[in-house]
């Protein structure tokens, strides 16, 4: 069974004000344990380090469009605990002449202390909330802004030799139109010395204009699933719609679907960066993390116990209890399906175990749905459910595991999309596990307990069901013979009931 790893502190809000270089953002957080949940999301895009390359200090319209939105944001928070809020400030407060007066107008007109983040402490908070989206991230973070690039190493689950280089939009020139040649000598400069420090195959973007290039790639490639959380672009993909954006005037890009109309002027200089950065690192994937700065505070806050643990049945098991699961179901399932489901070759290498655990947390997730529509309800529920920690076939796989957990129909809702990012043979496996978690959320009735009388196994060519005895006229019955024959259909194996 998944360890848990010791009791869950009870769900709680936060709320994170972000004052960045381009942006100023408000998000209130739900805190289940590990898993992190968005339950509100507004931002003012301020552009605070506009001129700073000019004139050393803040943009004066972007102070009064900032300072408008923090007091709108505290007058969101009022009554909310202090300690319950966190705002920080990164490179344009951090770097501008004025902006230690900046800080003393918010304090002075709202109430609210904004602690400025060093350089180093902006790339390490930046990694571990790729970390808290992606526990077993591995590579280089690079967090783009407004005004700079943090790039810093994953060793395991700790980051490590961060660095800070003045390579965002506004530090480039922005919004001034891009001169490509002469910018990509500036970044090659910054980058050269670096390159043998932070190769990777693998680079983590963290930031709003790079997770704009994903989504813009996706609208071009007509890729089915739109999230953006872990998404994965090839080098050649990632150069290609880099390049396509540095091409673009800013009247081609108002005519561009997909692209955010804040970003017109900053983001050919986000895709000439990412772009550079992919060549002088020799990255040959880019993973885009929803993740960053703010999430990696709180994952830092978090008691270690609660770090440890998977996010992604974290937060099945989170999105599952609010519809009312029986809080030990779940891992009640995964022990009991465990035995049979190792005897089976690994599908997603050492994520197998992760997965089956985390559909198990799912068992219940259309309690409250209706019956006619559960199936396809739950499969929509978790192929866009605001759950951190898989990648995007594994969401599908969860996905159609759930879809199966209801219905014996073997025709999955979206299921042109699905097969784009599932092998058939993946889907053939969800189908078995949502059939094998019907089967035993049924033979049980949902209650945990009955599950130790009864035991699932594979051996050869045969899949048993067997109950201890005394208990085989209460648990093998009609029903249960039929759930135990679709699961071994689903894996094209022979039933026997004893």
């Amino acid at each position: 069974m998944w360890p848990r790893g010791g009791s869950t502190p009870e769900p709680r809000q936060a709320a994170v004000i972000d004052v960045g270089s381009n942006s100023v953002r408000l998000v209130i957080y739900r805190i289940d344990g590990r898993a992190l949940w968005t339950v509100f999301n507004e931002k003012a895009l301020a552009g605070l380090g506009r001129d700073l390359p000019t004139s050393g200090r803040l943009s004066q319209p972007g102070v009064e469009t900032a300072m408008a939105a923090i007091r709108r944001f505290m007058t969101v928070l009022d009554g909310w605990r202090p300690d319950d809020i966190t705002a920080v400030a990164t490179a344009a407060v951090r770097d501008a002449a004025d902006g230690p007066a900046f800080l003393q107008r918010i304090r002075k007109e709202t109430g609210l202390s904004v602690r400025v983040l060093s350089g180093d402490e902006e790339a390490r908070y930046a990694a571990l909330g790729v970390v808290a989206g992606d526990p077993v991230a591995q590579g280089v973070v690079g967090d783009l802004g407004g005004s700079s690039l943090e790039l810093i190493r994953l060793n395991g689950s700790d980051p490590a030799e961060g660095v800070t280089l003045p390579l965002g939009p506004f530090a480039l020139g922005a919004p001034r139109p891009l001169d490509v040649d002469k910018i990509r000598r500036v970044i090659d400069g910054h980058l050269a010395p670096l390159a043998g420090r932070f190769a990777t195959p693998r680079l983590h973007a963290v930031g709003g204009a790079w997770r704009n290039l994903a989504l813009l790639h996706m609208e071009l490639a007509d890729y089915p699933l739109k999230v953006a959380h872990q998404y994965a672009l090839s080098r050649t993909d990632a150069v290609e719609v880099a390049r396509f954006v540095e091409r673009q005037s800013r009247s081609s890009l108002e005519g561009i679907q997909g692209v955010s109309k804040k970003r017109f002027d900053t983001l050919p200089y986000s895709a000439l960066v990412l772009e550079a950065v992919i060549e002088k690192l020799g990255v040959e994937e880019v993973a885009i993390s929803a993740y960053g700065v703010r999430e990696g505070m709180l994952l830092e806050a978090m008691p270690p116990e609660v770090r440890r643990r998977d996010p992604l049945i974290a937060g099945c098991e989170a999105l599952t209890a609010v519809r009312g699961l029986s809080p030990d179901l779940g891992g009640a399932l995964e022990a009991w399906l465990r035995p049979a489901f190792d005897r089976l070759a690994p599908l997603f290498g050492r994520r197998d175990p992760a997965l089956l655990a985390a559909a198990c947390r799912l068992a219940d997730i259309g309690a409250r749905m209706h019956p006619d529509h559960r199936a396809d309800l739950a499969f929509e529920a978790v192929l866009r459910a605001p759950i951190a920690g898989m990648t995007h076939p594994e969401r599908a796989f969860l996905a159609c595991a759930a879809f199966a957990r209801y219905t014996v129909a073997t025709r999955t809702p979206e299921e042109v999309a699905i097969a784009r990012i599932l092998s058939p043979e993946r889907r053939q496996r969800a189908r078995a596990l949502g059939s094998a978690i019907r089967l035993g959320a049924d033979l049980s009735g949902r209650n945990a307990r009955l599950l130790e009388k009864s035991a699932i196994a594979i051996a050869g060519d045969r899949l048993t069901l067997s109950a201890a005895p005394g208990w085989e006229a209460m648990l093998l019955g009609e029903q249960t013979a039929k759930r135990a024959k679709t699961l071994a259909g689903a894996l094209k194996l022979k039933l026997e009931m004893a």
